[in-house]
């Protein structure tokens, strides 16, 4: 049998990106072959991540890249399992360099993503993933992807921590009215730029309850409608960009509509990501747990 040395567990380590530990029993599997130990690890890797590929990533990070003229950027949603995970290292910079391959290389979606050399780095996307998810032992997952390119306008990004990201394509102003828009996004969570891209279903919805409500209330029929115009409107300024209330107004009044038009801007397009929206958590009772194990035993 070959000896395996430190030198050669130190090269399979850097091949692969994983575990010393890991690099030295495949080594010793191949009898010292570097290139059969890592294609051994590679197909470990392979099978680890299939087994880990049903387990919830409800945590995780965004992650935004825009390149240095301002014109194409994207935001990113990365997930895994636990929120130690989400703090490691080596998982926050995979989040990275899949926003600026996003980026850089315009994926149709995540599955052409996938196949794409990852940049500062070496194999594609996917390798990237399962190598990390051998090292760390979760499951990782690329949940979303958002990507914007622009000529005549100009890019702004805003992270709050790593669970909430804001990526804006926007005209006119400066790079302080985009940071400011993209953190009163983050903290107003708008559904979109104005009326014309809220769900209509979401709308219908506002009228009939509050044609109901009205109803209920005793108003006469011929007031149902204007009542229901009304709160359709107040609805329309409190989840459209443009109708709401800046954050940051000194007078607590100035909208944005109004903020964009005192600077000769306007909004183009925007996108925020929040860590885990829309993700059922697995909650564990541990109580409901041991009650059924002993249950099981006496029974």
């Amino acid at each position: 049998m070959s000896e395996i040395t430190a030198s050669m567990v130190k090269e399979l380590r850097e091949m692969t990106g994983l575990g010393m530990m890991e690099c030295k029993k495949a080594l010793v599997e191949s009898n010292g072959d570097i290139k059969a130990a890592e294609e051994q690890m590679r197909i470990k890797s392979g099978a680890k991540a299939s087994k880990a590929a049903s387990r919830v990533t409800a945590e995780g990070v965004v992650s935004t890249f825009i390149a240095k003229d301002g014109k194409v950027g994207a935001l990113v949603e990365v997930n895994c399992e636990t929120d130690f995970v989400a703090k490691n290292d080596d998982f926050v910079t995979f989040a990275k360099n899949v926003a600026e391959t996003v980026a850089k290389n315009s994926p149709a979606d995540i599955a052409a993503l996938s196949g794409m050399a990852i940049v500062n780095g070496s194999g594609s996307v996917e390798e990237t993933r399962k190598a990390l998810i051998m090292k760390l032992g979760e499951n990782v997952s690329i949940r979303r992807i958002e990507r914007y390119a622009t000529t005549s306008g100009k890019l702004s990004s805003y992270l709050h921590g790593s669970k909430i990201g804001v990526l804006l394509n926007f005209t006119g102003g400066d790079d302080v009215l985009g940071r400011d828009l993209c953190m009163h996004i983050a903290a107003s969570k708008p559904k979109s730029v104005d009326a014309s891209g809220v769900n209509p279903a979401d709308i219908e919805t506002e009228r009939r309850i509050a044609i109901e409500k009205a109803r209920e209330g005793g108003k006469p029929e011929a007031m149902l409608e204007k009542i229901a115009d009304g709160t359709v409107q107040k609805f329309l300024k409190e989840v459209t960009l443009l109708g709401q209330v800046f954050v940051k107004a000194e007078d607590g009044k100035q909208t944005i509509e109004q903020l964009l038009k005192s600077k000769g801007a306007s909004v183009t397009a925007f996108q925020m990501f929040v860590v885990g929206e829309g993700i059922e958590k697995k909650v564990e009772d541990y109580a409901a747990e041991v009650a059924a194990t002993i249950a099981a035993a006496k029974g």
